[in-house]
């Protein structure tokens, strides 16, 4: 039995499956942002009580979680039971379904927490498990698990990436001082928060403003996840980033996306294209960026998760074109007066449709955590 006052599972949950979905929901975040489009899915092999197997989505998306655990438990995997983040893929490639695996392995029990919405596995992976006789038991801990890889289930579901709106807000609900570039906010602490959340999306997007006004890199600097610095896009339809610029001089090293539009320099496209930077075309409406087009334009690139960090007027355009998914505030303790930004969001006035999901403390920064509730 659980210690008192440690979390006990919902009523009807077993305590064991409880326990051991736990387990696999916290390691399936080890290959967030790095598993291209597939989800980054965790796998636990259980015998008599002891993990025997254990595996996440391979770096690249190849292999599944479920067949390098089976590799790894070996003959232990033989009357085991499996716990899985999402339910197993039914579909033939060059290689086998991954339910299929869990049958030849010979394991007779599969507990499954996220459903997955692709057709060609939708209650088609636990079917196969079924006819094979094994038991399984659906939906163990599935919101957390879904919450985790809501970046693939959104993809799957609307044809773009999952969008998640950060901002760094005073006391007084403002983002900055107009004309004095980036404006500490927020303490180390909470910094490394969003350097963390960084490793784990696909993407991560500014306005030119921001990028005029900030010269920010947009990488990950905590020291040993500096490889897994997510692609930066800049919404600069004119081709106006420097050269100079630590986003340009940088292209080389972590990929550099721009938006360009069909009337931009050639000349500024040429020395961009020389300096590393890759382009996305993109369509205008009254001079702006059509922003459900450019996303559906990210999502068959295989992005599934994009952080929005730039700028009160790019927040406003992802705000109101609906199609912000997840609000990340964090909010520091000082105030920065009339003169500064004003936010469009902030925890005493959140969008309709958005529900908290979280709050914490980083020290003196408080963070508060909304998603869409559809």
């Amino acid at each position: 039995m659980p210690d008192k006052g440690a979390p006990t599972p919902p009523a009807g949950l077993e305590e064991t499956d409880w326990r051991f979905m736990a387990a696999a929901i916290r390691l399936s975040r080890r290959h967030l942002g790095r598993t291209v489009t597939n989800p980054s899915v965790a796998t636990l092999i259980v015998r008599d009580g002891h993990v025997v197997g254990r595996a996440v989505t391979a770096v690249g998306g190849r292999p599944h979680a479920e067949t390098q655990a089976l590799e790894e438990a070996g003959a232990l995997a033989l009357g085991a039971t499996a716990y899985v983040t999402l339910e197993p893929c039914a579909h033939h490639g060059r290689t086998p379904p991954c339910a299929e695996a869990l049958v030849t392995a010979g394991v007779k029990r599969v507990v499954g927490a996220a459903s997955d919405p692709d057709p060609r596995v939708s209650g088609k992976g636990y079917a196969i498990l079924r006819d094979a006789g094994i038991e399984v038991v659906e939906g163990v801990l599935a919101d957390e698990a879904a919450d985790l890889m809501k970046g693939y289930l959104i993809r799957s579901l609307k044809r773009r990436p999952e969008v998640i709106l950060k901002l760094a807000l005073s006391a007084d609900g403002k983002i900055g001082v107009e004309g004095e570039g980036q404006v500490p906010i927020t303490a180390d602490t909470a910094r490394r928060q969003v350097h963390m959340m960084r490793a784990e999306a696909d993407a991560i997007l500014v306005g030119i403003g921001t990028a005029l006004a900030d010269d920010p890199a947009l990488t990950c600097r905590l020291p040993g996840l500096e490889a897994r610095s997510p692609a930066r896009i800049v919404l600069d339809r004119r081709l106006r980033l420097p050269l100079g610029s630590k986003l340009v001089q940088s292209a080389r090293e972590v990929p550099l996306l721009l938006t360009a539009a069909s009337d931009a320099e050639p000349a500024r496209r040429a020395a961009l294209a020389d300096a590393g930077a890759e382009f996305f075309a993109v369509e205008t409406v009254d001079g702006h960026i059509a922003l459900p087009e450019l996303m559906d334009d990210l999502a068959a690139r295989g992005i599934s998760s994009l952080i929005v960090e730039g700028g009160a007027y790019t927040a406003e355009a992802f705000l109101a074109e609906g199609l912000v998914d997840r609000l990340c505030l964090f909010v520091g303790p000082g105030e920065i007066g009339p003169r500064g930004i004003a936010s469009p969001v902030g925890p005493d006035h959140i969008p309709q449709g958005f529900t908290k999901l979280r709050e914490a403390r980083f020290g003196d920064d408080g963070y508060f955590e909304y998603a869409r509730a559809d």
